[in-house]
């Protein structure tokens, strides 16, 4: 499993000087990948199990977005090359010709000059002078074509890399979906009634209404919860890796203006706990497809849409940083992670992740908890 990331990251850092962050990220992922791999080979306890694989699922998401970036830019620079010595064709050519005359030309010939002696002095001092830029242009061009030549290589291995990161990232989902399944350490704060659950979702039509209603859902009092977050606030990581698609308030593509905020994801990407919260719903809701609802501390809600697999059970206490579910889609094929015809325009980011947060009953700005690019 280290190799195969160890793997990607080789293939992102020999991409040329440009394509240094792809390199650096490649290299960042094998290390947590070895990190995760060691923790999951101690792991005693479902938990550490279900964590060491959370980590491998992270680790294979960020190693094989490096390679992604490597690759696509790997293959930008190969064309601009190639277009650069296409169009330099006969700049060439007289170059290359003018070497080989210098090359199999006897010396005492090429000092042969009609004016004699000082035109011979002056054509050797000429000769002298062009001769060095010659040579760096030759030399350049023996760069461009090494460079060329180390693309393509590089992008023949990559194919076979990614190929086996990808087998080996949908095997740790299983084995992330299994590990969830079979743990049974986390503490509850309440168990849920599906009939009061039932009930609720049949009674209410929006998510205000819901989400008030939330505490009717347990069969019993659910306790007050005495985390505080608070410090943490404007701080916390967002749940999966993504582009912010559209902010707060901000119309879609339909029209149609949210409280919440839409992140762009890739195809089944992991879906984690920004901070330990408890698992206050799971389910289908209203339009809003699969819902989890996380509760950090009291009165503030994490309501997260758009996951086609869920983890965990209502009531679990989660420890931050654990998987919540995985996002749909279907993983693309290699030709189709590096394909060009979607670099830069998020096309490879085909799923939505919608994220509302409601505090004493009201919707607040997502933006205010979670770290975003908000000059962007």
């Amino acid at each position: 499993m280290i190799r195969l990331v160890l793997a990607i990251a080789l293939c992102a850092t020999t991409v040329a000087a440009a394509q240094d962050d792809p390199g650096r990220a490649a290299s960042e992922a094998a290390r947590a990948l070895e990190q995760a791999a060691q923790a999951l080979d101690a792991a005693e306890s479902a938990r550490d199990r279900v964590k060491a694989l959370t980590e491998t699922v992270q680790a294979y998401e960020a190693g094989l977005a490096a390679m992604r970036d490597g690759m696509r830019r790997a293959a930008t620079r190969e064309e601009t090359l190639s277009r650069s010595l296409a169009a330099r064709e006969q700049e060439i050519a007289r170059l290359i010709g003018t070497l080989q005359v210098i090359e199999t030309s006897a010396p005492p010939v090429l000092l042969v000059h009609p004016s004699g002696p000082m035109g011979s002095a002056r054509a050797a001092m000429m000769l002298a002078d062009v001769t060095p830029g010659l040579n760096a242009q030759a030399a350049a061009l023996r760069r461009d074509v090494r460079e060329i030549r180390t693309l393509r290589t590089l992008q023949d291995n990559a194919a076979e890399s990614l190929r086996t990161a990808l087998a080996g990232i949908q095997q740790a989902r299983a084995d992330l979906s299994q590990a969830v399944a079979e743990r049974t350490d986390l503490p509850r704060r309440f168990t849920e009634d599906p009939v009061r659950t039932a009930i609720l979702l049949g009674s209410t039509d929006t998510l205000d209404a819901f989400a008030s209603g939330l505490s009717q859902i347990s069969d019993s009092d659910i306790p007050e919860t005495r985390a505080d977050i608070t410090a943490q606030k404007g701080q916390l990581p967002l749940p999966v890796q993504g582009v912010l698609l559209h902010r707060s308030g901000q119309a879609d593509a339909a029209g149609i203006r949210r409280d919440g905020i839409i992140l762009a994801t890739r195809p089944r990407a992991l879906v984690t706990a920004p901070v330990a919260a408890t698992i206050r719903y799971r389910g289908p809701l209203l339009d809003l497809g699969t819902v989890v609802i996380l509760e950090p501390q009291r009165d503030t809600l994490f309501i997260l849409s758009g996951l086609a697999e869920v983890f965990g059970e209502t009531g679990e206490v989660l420890p931050a940083g654990s998987p919540v579910g995985l996002m749909g889609g279907e993983t693309p094929e290699n030709g189709a992670i590096l394909s060009l015809s979607g670099d830069g325009t998020g096309t490879d980011r085909s799923e939505t992740l919608y994220i509302e947060v409601r505090q004493a009953g009201a919707p607040v700005d997502p933006e205010t908890w979670f770290q975003t690019d908000k000059d962007g």
